[in-house]
């Protein structure tokens, strides 16, 4: 992020603000900061769902508008607070994180998530409806398909936004194993609430009224309180 500064379309006032930030390859970096304070700003620009309205995100150097949106949909993997799931088989829904995926890649990233249980409750296996809009499965059981979906297409940049936030402590824990394993060598922006979600990020950014207050890691930002 070099000297960004951001408005929303329909907006007046600046949610981010001459906001710079180096992010080195392969760095975890955790967003956290009450409500409105911009930390799906940052990952939406990122995303290049919004371009700054001021400044530039640069992507291994250069402009990510200079990048088409299908370099950027083949990076980068992006796992919602709200867990959405389209009408279909799960292997439909798989694949749409990458068409060609062969049901050996489904399962390997259906197990990297623990989400592997998910497909031994449903009778037809990979090719088990989940309903509309996925309502056959629990909240916790989709996020964590929609987790799947995400790395089987093995993104260099991996967003998650409050990922964890829907599911039940059980298997907040199996997520978070997860996270752990598919974060390792890939760029990861983590939106979080929860203290486990980015106590080992390689930085936090406390974001509060669009601009970053603090940064470190959890001990430096203990220590200053």
């Amino acid at each position: 992020f070099r000297d960004v500064s951001f408005v929303y379309p329909d907006g007046t006032e600046k949610v981010l603000e001459h906001f710079n930030l180096n992010v080195p390859q392969g760095t975890n970096v955790a967003i956290v900061g009450e409500t409105g304070a911009g930390k799906s700003t940052l990952v939406n620009l990122v995303c290049r769902f919004y371009e700054p309205t001021e400044g530039q995100v640069l992507i291994d150097g250069r402009d990510a508008r200079e990048r088409s949106q299908l370099w950027l949909h083949s990076n980068i993997g992006y796992v919602l607070q709200t867990p959405h799931l389209f009408s279909g088989t799960v292997r439909d829904n798989l694949r749409y994180g990458k068409p060609d995926a062969t049901d050996e890649e489904i399962l390997a990233a259906l197990k990297l998530v623990s989400a592997d249980f998910v497909l031994e409750k449903m009778d037809k296996g990979l090719d088990s409806n989940v309903g509309e809009g996925g309502d056959m499965l629990s909240t916790g059981e989709k996020q964590l398909l929609s987790f799947a979906r995400a790395i089987i297409a093995d993104p260099r940049i991996l967003v998650l936004d409050e990922a964890t936030a829907s599911i039940d402590t059980l298997t907040e824990k199996a997520i978070q194993d997860a996270i752990s394993i598919v974060i390792k060598g890939r760029t990861s922006f983590v939106i979080a609430h929860r203290l486990s979600t980015i106590v080992n990020a390689d930085v936090i950014l406390v974001v509060r009224d669009g601009k970053m207050v603090e940064r470190g890691t959890h001990r430096e930002l203990m220590k200053q309180k």
